[in-house]
């Protein structure tokens, strides 16, 4: 679907035009038009290849969808994959945009994305003096605007990682295989937010520096803020990674603590009904020549005996903070 076709000249906007005037425009050197779809069908992207000229392998990836995060030069013109991520029910759902920059023209194709980027064209037509930088600032713009929704979704991985911790040392739950899952899940997360930053970043570090494509040379430094910001997000997946492996290490810990704490307890709870035991059961064998068998104390003794010991075993246990 056509969300909008639109031409700019030297920054400002000239009029929404209709798809059949697109080559009007694009033979304007001080010109450029911008176009945005949204999971378009195969003949919407065929028109387009028509129109400005798309080499067909790039065409191809935008149509097969499923890309991994990467930029291509074909010729004076460069295809972007770009994934989005958007939370729905606490999951992550990744879509993809494709950005196809020319000379004179912007092509993006949204697939699989509900948010769209209407701010983003705002943005740049509230500042022409950018925007006349064409094609290359309006590229810049769009990956700004996907890299930064990506530190939202970092920040509520954070926050679900000191939550998960909060539970594990709170000494009122017991749900050590519940956090396992969670810090699990975690990981899952961590891990599609990786594959969307990691490959972006290295693919990035090509438009600033050294030879960059001809169409984004006016706006290196701009670039390298996008490549700044990838690098820090990916410096934090991998931070959180680790924090996510030590906390699995240490929910099994406290959970081993645990363990040892609930048989440490047993053993003097049994302790304190042996002794007990052993002297009822002594004094249980019914031999007939038993030192104090006929005392007419020896009943209380030996349960003063018992109570004794049994006392003296649990402040013993007390102090050594089994019981």
């Amino acid at each position: 679907m056509l969300v909008r076709c639109t031409a700019y000249q030297d920054g400002r906007k000239l009029d929404d035009i209709v798809p059949d005037e697109i080559h009007n425009y694009v033979d304007r050197p001080e010109c450029f038009v911008w176009v945005a779809l949204v999971d378009p069908g195969p003949g919407e992207l065929a028109a387009m290849q028509h129109q400005f000229k798309l080499h067909e392998l790039a065409v191809e990836d935008a149509r097969h969808g499923h890309q991994r995060p990467k930029i291509e030069e074909y010729g004076d013109s460069v295809f972007v994959v770009l994934h989005t991520i958007e939370v729905e029910d606490e999951e992550l759902h990744v879509g993809e945009i494709d950005v196809f920059v020319g000379p004179n023209y912007v092509l993006s194709v949204r697939n699989r994305t509900k948010k769209g980027f209407t701010e983003v064209r705002a943005r740049c037509e509230r500042e022409p003096h950018l925007l006349k930088h064409g094609s290359g600032f309006v590229l810049y713009a769009l990956m700004d605007a996907v890299v930064d929704r990506y530190f939202p979704i970092l920040d509520d991985l954070e926050m679900e990682l000191e939550m998960v911790e909060e539970r594990m040392f709170s000494s009122t739950t017991t749900g050590g295989r519940a956090n396992v899952e969670a810090l699990y899940a975690l990981k899952q997360k961590l891990m599609v937010l990786k594959h969307a930053v990691a490959p972006l970043l290295e693919a990035s570090s090509k438009l600033h520096g050294g030879r960059v494509p001809e169409v984004c040379m006016a706006t290196q430094e701009y670039y390298r803020d996008v490549y700044d910001h990838l690098f820090r997000i990916n410096q934090s997946i991998d931070a959180l990674r680790d924090m996510v492996v030590t906390a699995v290490s240490v929910n099994l810990s406290l959970i081993t603590l645990s363990e040892n704490e609930t048989t440490k307890q047993l053993a003097g709870y049994a302790a304190l009904v042996a002794i007990p035991t052993m002297i009822a059961g002594i004094y249980g064998m019914n031999f007939e020549h038993m030192p104090e068998l006929h005392w007419i104390w020896g009943y209380p003794v030996a349960i003063a005996t018992m109570v004794v010991i049994d006392i003296w075993l649990l402040w013993r246990f007390k102090k050594a903070k089994w019981l």
